[in-house]
C-alpha cells in the first residue's frame, strides 16, 4: 500500500468511527410504571405535625432568622391555612404524621491552591418525612434546599421559598392521591 493511500484509508476509518451510532429502531429507555402510593396517605384524613428541629451551626450569630422552630411554625401554619387534613395534637389521633425539619450541613467548597472559591459554607435545606403513627414507618419524604445569600434578609426570602416548595410538594401528593383513588 502507498503512503497517499494508507493515510487516506485510516482518515476514513477515524471519520466514520466519530459519526453518531444510532440504536435499532432509535429505541427509547422503557420508563417503569408509577409505584403506588401508599394506602395511609390515600386515605388520610388527620394529620400529627412533629418538629424535628432545626440546626443553626453558629448560635451567636444566626443565619436566618426566627428561632430553631421556624420551620415547624411555618409548616404547621401552612398545613392549617391549607385546609386539607384536620390537624389533631398527638401522634395516636393521627392517619398520618408529618414531620418538618430545618438542617444546615457543610456544603462541599470549591477550593484552588487552598483558597476557597466563595461557595456558600452551608447547604440549609428542608426536610419533610410523612410517616405511619401506627408503626413509625416512613411513608413518603421530601427534601428541599434553601438558596444560600449573603445578606440575612435574602436568606429568609429563600427560606420562605423553599418552605413554600415543601407544602406544594405535600400538595401535590395529595393530588396524586385523590386522583389514584378515583381509579
Amino acid at each position: 500500500m502507498t503512503r497517499k493511500f494508507k493515510v487516506a484509508f485510516f482518515a476514513g476509518v477515524l471519520m466514520i468511527s466519530m459519526l453518531p451510532v444510532s440504536a435499532p429502531a432509535a429505541e427509547q429507555p422503557k420508563q417503569a410504571p408509577p409505584a403506588p402510593i401508599p394506602a395511609q396517605i390515600l386515605e388520610a384524613k388527620k394529620v400529627f405535625v412533629s418538629n424535628g428541629g432545626g440546626d443553626e451551626p453558629v448560635a451567636d450569630d444566626p443565619q436566618f432568622s426566627g428561632d430553631s422552630d421556624r420551620a415547624y411554625n411555618q409548616f404547621y401554619a401552612a398545613m392549617k391555612t391549607w385546609g386539607k387534613y384536620e390537624l389533631v395534637n398527638a401522634p395516636g389521633d393521627a392517619d398520618l404524621w408529618f414531620e418538618i425539619r430545618f438542617s444546615m450541613p457543610p456544603a462541599a467548597r470549591d477550593v484552588f491552591k487552598g483558597d476557597s472559591m466563595g461557595s456558600a459554607a452551608f447547604d440549609p435545606q428542608l426536610r419533610l418525612v410523612i410517616r405511619d403513627p401506627k408503626t413509625n414507618a416512613i411513608l413518603w419524604g421530601f427534601t428541599e434546599h434553601t438558596a444560600w445569600a449573603l445578606l440575612k434578609g435574602n436568606r429568609d426570602k429563600n427560606f420562605d421559598l423553599c418552605m413554600a416548595r415543601i407544602v406544594a410538594d405535600v400538595q401535590r401528593l395529595a393530588q396524586q392521591s385523590a386522583d389514584a383513588s378515583r381509579k
